[in-house]
């Protein structure tokens, strides 16, 4: 699990508390063991700042979006890939596979850091149309 904390304001493009959350709280979300080996990797070869960041640049403790979206893009371009897609893509993409591999959608909205399922239901409600045949089924063999 990888504990998040705070985030970066959309409109100051600073640190700031997260939504929906009281000062000091925090959310969790799953994080797969070959992202964790290689952030500790690149924490190994490069350090991190006493907060812990990372990704830092010479006059900042932490990436600004515009520094994610150059090097997301640069990473793309040696990758080959041309596909248009954002590092917000990479967000949606964790959604909706955990989603279409039946991760119950309280779980998923948590993770995402949404005030409450509705806005999950809504933007992902078209992966989970296998829910209502597994309703169906339980149904049945409760009958």
């Amino acid at each position: 699990m990888y504990r998040i904390t705070e985030q970066i304001d959309g409109t100051t493009r600073q640190r700031a508390r997260l939504k929906h959350r009281k000062p000091g709280e925090f959310r969790e979300t799953p994080m797969p063991s070959t992202v964790r080996e290689s952030l500790l990797r690149y924490e190994k070869d490069h350090g991190a700042d006493p907060n812990g960041y990372l990704l830092r640049t010479q006059r900042s403790p932490y990436w600004a979006h515009t520094t994610l979206e150059y090097q997301w893009s640069a990473t793309k371009k040696r990758a080959g890939i041309t596909r248009k897609f954002t590092t917000y893509s990479l967000r949606h993409f964790f959604a909706s596979n955990c989603l279409s591999r039946g991760i119950p959608v309280t779980d998923v909205a948590e993770w995402m850091g949404h005030k409450n399922i509705n806005m999950t239901f809504k933007i992902y409600r078209h992966l989970m149309p296998a829910s209502i045949g597994r309703a169906a089924k339980l149904l049945n063999e409760g009958l």
